[in-house]
């Protein structure tokens, strides 16, 4: 069995970074300091 090259893992490893950091960002935007910036469509717009 051949063994992956290194450019293969860097990808992989640079691949889940951005994966981990972008899903970090999320929470940190809906949950974190941020959210309370955030406004609800439905309560502002209750007939």
């Amino acid at each position: 069995m051949e063994s992956s090259s290194p450019d293969t893992i860097y990808l992989l490893i640079a691949l889940v970074t951005i994966t981990f950091g972008l899903t970090g960002f999320g929470i940190y935007t809906a949950f974190g300091p941020p959210s309370k910036e955030l406004e609800d469509p439905f309560e502002e717009h209750e007939d």
